[in-house]
């Protein structure tokens, strides 16, 4: 593995750039981001459980299952990964928990947020949110009991769509006062509010510019001008993805079957996915047949 999360961030803040992270859907897409040369990635819980169990983000797989999936998403992957963290499913332990079990398989990063559980998207609508003494509690006890104090720790916030704006600064300030590394205030509303947002915290602070999503889309110059230093395109490998595959359904059920040849080739996907290096093993350990 190259470095981690931590060395990345700090690294790109020093040299003044903005870190883009893409977000794995699957190890397929875990190997891609490899491939085409980015520093790290995150495995998020939207993308996670759409693409393995086919549901939406609304709490109903937990922390067995994801976990399930960013395994099996790391094992494809040697690039350190950032992982959210929900709220940690449950209260300080069971957040400590939580951490502790992404430690030892190897994450490098990890996001806990004060949403109440069930928890959702943080675009989607219906969020609740914690009381600010126990999603304090819940960043302190996280920063205090991971294993590995190079273990990345991002506090994010959902309460400016539940509370309003000042409530969620108030939390990022408790968040950053408890030992949080970086602050994640999800889902601001207008470029005033992002800019007023990137000049409140001297950490690191992250954006999820989602299309479709409530906070403006702007340029990675234009955030990072507004004082941000990270942003998670989480969802659009998946979004990309989604559509690929039903363009191409669509297609064969027309008849036309004019989009076969739009896929990747057979031999490009044989070397994305590692065939040569397995045929060798093949080669060199099997007995003759």
């Amino acid at each position: 593995m190259a470095g981690s999360f931590r060395q990345i961030i700090d690294k790109a803040i020093r040299n003044k750039r903005m870190l883009v992270v893409p977000g794995a859907h699957d190890a397929l897409s875990a190997r891609l981001i490899e491939k085409i040369g980015f520093e790290t990635y995150f495995i998020g819980g939207f993308p996670a459980v759409g693409a393995r169990y086919g549901v939406p983000d609304i709490g109903l797989k937990g922390f067995g299952e994801i976990a399930a999936c960013v395994r099996d998403i790391m094992a494809a992957c040697s690039l350190p990964v950032f992982v959210d963290g929900d709220d940690g499913y449950g209260d300080v332990k069971n957040a400590v928990h939580t951490v502790r079990a992404y430690e030892r398989i190897g994450v490098s990063a990890i996001l806990i947020e004060d949403q109440q559980w069930p928890k959702r998207c943080g675009h989607m609508a219906g969020k609740k949110v914690v009381p600010i003494e126990l999603a304090e509690a819940k960043i302190r006890a996280v920063c205090a009991e991971r294993m590995n104090k190079e273990t990345w720790i991002l506090a994010r916030t959902d309460a400016r769509q539940v509370n309003g704006l000042d409530d969620a600064l108030r939390r990022a300030e408790r968040f950053v006062k408890a030992g949080a590394d970086g602050i994640f205030i999800e889902a601001p509303r207008s470029v005033e509010e992002l800019e007023q947002i990137g000049k409140a915290f001297d950490v690191p602070q992250m954006c999820n510019p989602l299309m479709g999503g409530h906070t403006p889309i702007l340029s990675m110059d234009e955030l990072a001008a507004l004082g941000f230093n990270c942003a998670v395109l989480g969802l659009d490998t998946l979004m990309h993805a989604a559509k690929a595959v039903e363009a191409v359904l669509l297609d064969m059920k027309s008849g036309k079957f004019a989009r076969r040849n739009d896929g990747m080739d057979f031999e490009d996907y044989k070397r994305l996915v590692g065939f040569d290096d397995w045929a060798r093993i093949d080669e060199q350990f099997a007995p003759p047949q």
